[in-house]
């Protein structure tokens, strides 16, 4: 946003409404003089605050793309905030415009959100989000590296925005039309990797895609029965390519191939792929006895996608069996078909003795069939190779889940809950003719999974609940799927006095696939503390927590090079830490400056060791009564022993002012 216009909305919004001059007394007015005047009860038209500045930010120290990925903030003017509510008194087109807007400016994450209404005739939300996403770290996906080569082979430097709006018709009637548009667009570059037989060549890519939802339907709300209709659809379009105009590029491999050495001297490949779908959704829930409620939802979907796919490439590539070439022609074309159907139902029983019985029922099905036609013509000094190849393949999956939970409130201080959930389903795969590590492939799932919970409060200022669920060793889907799992976890809240609040929780998620190519153990444990300490005199407040984690994982994985099986191993340590305290100074010549202090750190060990500090300082000096100056202080440190190249260091220095009405 150009600063000139924020100095405009700014002025705009802290102008105050001149009052009217005094008309001429007249002799009529002098015998009502005497009159008490009656004081005016009309809300403002516009109230709210907007938060306007300007940031500097020092020179980067250490790797200027790791500062991106992670952090992102640059100079210039900036629009901190801004929220505010515009009310018409007339009430002609609306009753009332809420407006929030945060981070604009060039920042790397900025929202908008505006809501207007009128009475008994519409409702409408829009949304619009502006993402910038940087991903470069050095020590990613680079093979390179042990070469002193420093270039991540995986990286973006992308922008996402989605935008949404939301329309209804006749809020407050028991029946509701209603409208909505949602859009998901993304474009930018990189870098990807382009894959031949034998090496991987890094190059440059763009990216560009977009995605919109259209959806409509009734809502109906009744006193016993409530739900809605739906019809929508989507449609998807993805667009991508590789280009490189001059080499020679080596590629990942440096070790000459029988004698030769393999390099890319050109490329051009690029793929578009076109999706549209429609989907009907509907939910109903029904309350047809004062201590029964009934539910269902109702889902269907079928997406059709096309893709395309266009290759030319030139050097001295392999293509196995043996066969060096210097110019390759590669065509591809495909189509999918994926109908979806879900479906899910449940009841809640309200028993006597304080009793309660929730029974649920989901199921979800999936199948997908698709079909490719490619061509690929390479030539070399010995004479050329053409392929035309037919590829079919088919993937069908069901997944089905029932659950009884039964909550007894044993005493008012104690509820307590027990469960039981059975989930099974089946997943096939087909590949025509067969390729690749598997053509065909069907797993079964079977799972019985006993659930468990409580929730004590013996006095009114502590509260602790509790809950807990495990399935025994059964079938999964996929080698990371939860197999024989544990899962618990605990919550503590406790008001030590008034104005002091502790709270405390625990996570754990424990899970072992013993089957012998996968030997997968997972453990994750969490505990954390927090309080918020606000003392009625309203002099200070703080508020800080911590958390203590710990990871451990080991699972047998396939070597991507040669298809060799390795053990996988991966361990995380780590402390986090926040506090943030608000002091209120006293009154200097009628104003009451405010500080605002802490920040935060994360500090790990194990396989990956990380540090990183953001301390933070702000000062609020009121200038006048609807007039505020701030001044921000942050400071951004990073680092990683094992990665030093990624370390960085960088300050951030904000000043601005809140305009007021």
């Amino acid at each position: 946003m150009k600063w000139w216009l924020m100095v405009a909305m700014a002025a705009r919004l802290g102008a105050q409404t001149p009052a009217p001059a005094a008309a001429p007394q007249t002799k009529a007015d002098t015998g009502a003089a005497t009159a008490s005047p009656v004081p005016s009860t009309a809300e403002p038209w516009l109230t709210g605050s907007l938060d306007v500045g300007y940031r500097w930010r020092t020179d980067v120290g250490g790797s200027f793309d790791t500062y991106r990925s992670v952090v992102n903030l640059g100079s210039g003017p900036k629009l901190l905030g801004a929220d505010f509510t515009i009310l018409d008194p007339k009430h002609r087109y609306f009753d009332r415009i809420d407006i929030r807007a945060y981070s604009w400016g060039d920042d790397p994450y900025g929202t908008f959100h505006l809501h207007a209404v009128k009475k008994k005739l519409y409702d409408f939300n829009a949304d619009y989000r502006d993402f910038a996403y940087f991903n470069f770290l050095p020590s990613f996906a680079d093979p390179l590296l042990a070469r002193g080569i420093i270039l991540d082979q995986q990286s973006f430097d992308t922008r996402r925005r989605f935008t949404s709006f939301q329309l209804d018709l006749l809020p407050g009637n028991w029946l509701v039309p209603y409208f909505g548009y949602d859009r998901d667009a993304g474009s930018g570059t990189g870098i990807a990797t382009f894959f031949t037989d034998a090496n991987q060549f890094p190059v440059p890519n763009s990216l560009s895609d977009t995605t919109n939802q259209y959806h409509g339907g009734l809502r109906f709300e009744g006193r016993r029965l409530h739900g809605l209709i739906e019809q929508g659809g989507t449609t998807f379009k993805d667009n991508e390519s590789l280009y490189q105009a001059s080499g020679p590029n080596y590629g990942d491999v440096n070790v000459p191939i029988l004698g030769q050495t393999l390099f890319l001297n050109s490329v051009l490949a690029a793929y578009g792929i076109r999706a549209d779908s429609i989907y009907s959704k509907a939910i109903l829930a029904y309350n047809p006895l004062s201590w029964l409620d009934l539910y269902g939802q109702f889902l269907y979907s079928r997406p059709d996608s096309s893709a395309n796919y266009q290759q030319a490439a030139a050097g001295n590539l392999l293509q196995n069996p043996i066969f060096f070439y210097n110019g390759q022609l590669f065509i591809l074309g495909s189509e999918a078909l994926m109908p979806h159907t879900t479906g899910s139902a449940g009841a809640e029983i309200r028993l006597p003795h304080k009793v309660r019985v929730t029974q649920s029922w989901l199921t979800d099905r999936l199948d997908n069939a698709g079909s490719a036609v490619s061509h690929n013509n390479v030539f070399g000094a010995s004479g050329s190779q053409q392929n035309l190849a037919l590829l079919t393949s088919q993937l069908s999956s069901s997944y089905n889940k029932v659950e009884t939970d039964v909550f007894w409130q044993v005493y008012s201080h104690l509820t307590l809950r027990a469960g039981y959930r059975y989930e099974w389903g089946d997943a096939s795969q087909r590949i025509l003719p067969p390729a690749g590590l598997a053509s065909a492939d069907d797993v079964d799932l079977r799972r019985n999974v006993v659930l468990g919970g409580f929730t004590f409060r013996p006095w009114q200022r502590l509260t602790i609940t509790g809950e807990a669920e495990g399935a025994p060793d059964d079938q999964a889907y996929f080698r990371t799927s939860l197999h024989n799992y544990q899962t618990a976890r605990a919550l503590v809240r406790y008001q030590a006095a008034p104005g002091i609040t502790v709270s405390g929780n625990f996570n754990l998620l424990n899970n072992q696939n013993p089957a012998p190519n996968v030997r997968g153990d997972y453990l994750a444990r969490q505990a954390s503390i927090s309080f918020l300490w606000s003392p009625n005199g309203k002099r200070f407040d703080m508020l800080g927590s911590y958390t203590r984690t710990t990871l451990f994982s080991d699972i047998l994985i396939l070597q991507p090079q040669n298809l060799v099986p390795a053990q996988s191993i991966y361990r995380e340590n780590a402390h986090t830490a926040t506090l943030l305290a608000n002091l209120n100074l006293p009154h200097l010549r009628g104003f009451a400056p405010k500080i605002t202090a802490g920040g935060s750190l994360f500090i790990s060990s194990g396989s990956r060791p990380t540090r990183y500090y953001q301390p933070n300082a702000t000062v609020w000096l009121p200038i006048r009564k609807n007039l505020k100056g701030f001044a921000e202080w942050r400071y951004y440190g990073f680092g990683e022993p094992f990665y030093t190249y990624e370390d960085f260091h960088a300050h951030t220095i904000t000043l601005g002012v809140r305009v007021m009405r």
